[in-house]
């Protein structure tokens, strides 16, 4: 077990820092068989250590804290980063879908809280964003609102990022944009 650990860069360590985790939706299904109905449980949660990496996976199994244990385990493995400015926000405005479900989220002053609805919810706190405004379309199904929520998260960059792929200076990034309304500005007068 411990040369398994190695391998994987583990050394000796805990397995992970401690992360929150949210469950945001348990469901009963159930499967006919030759001799009746076998019923089971469905969980979705989602798992984030609320500093910028977040995650959600989906477990199923015939009793409900099983299930959860598998959602969590699924979620750690799913995580990602998500670059926040000033720890506490988005950088820009995103949108996302799966399926039927669309979102739009857009990054919010100091103060504003989270405004969205049930599984974006889940989503933002366990990111750790404390400001942003969202608003979901189509499906309510908390499935394709969370794959929504990430694929909209999922397509976030910082300044940083930006300059890095277009091999500029943050500076240089930061500077046009703000000088692309006043040329527009111009070009009305």
């Amino acid at each position: 077990m411990a040369r398994e650990d190695n391998r994987r860069g583990g050394r000796g360590r805990d397995e992970t820092p401690e992360f929150a985790d949210r469950l945001v939706a348990i469901n009963r299904v159930s499967k006919t068989v030759k001799g009746g109905k076998r019923f089971g449980f469905a969980a979705l949660v989602v798992v984030g250590d609320q500093k910028g990496r977040v995650g959600f996976g989906k477990g199923k199994a015939k009793e409900v804290p099983e299930a959860i244990r598998k959602a969590n385990e699924a979620a750690k493995r799913a995580m990602f980063r998500v670059p926040l400015r000033e720890g506490r926000t988005l950088h820009h405005d995103g949108s996302g879908h799966a399926g039927a479900g669309k979102i739009v989220m857009r990054s919010a002053p100091q103060g504003t809280g989270i405004i969205a609805g049930g599984p974006m919810r889940a989503v933002f706190e366990m990111l750790g964003v404390q400001d942003v405004v969202a608003k979901s379309t189509g499906s309510q199904n908390p499935y394709a609102m969370i794959h929504a929520t990430i694929d909209a998260l999922k397509f976030q960059a910082s300044p940083r990022m930006v300059a890095q792929r277009r091999g500029k200076k943050v500076a240089d990034i930061l500077k046009k944009g703000d000088e692309a309304p006043a040329s527009a500005e111009t070009a009305e007068a």
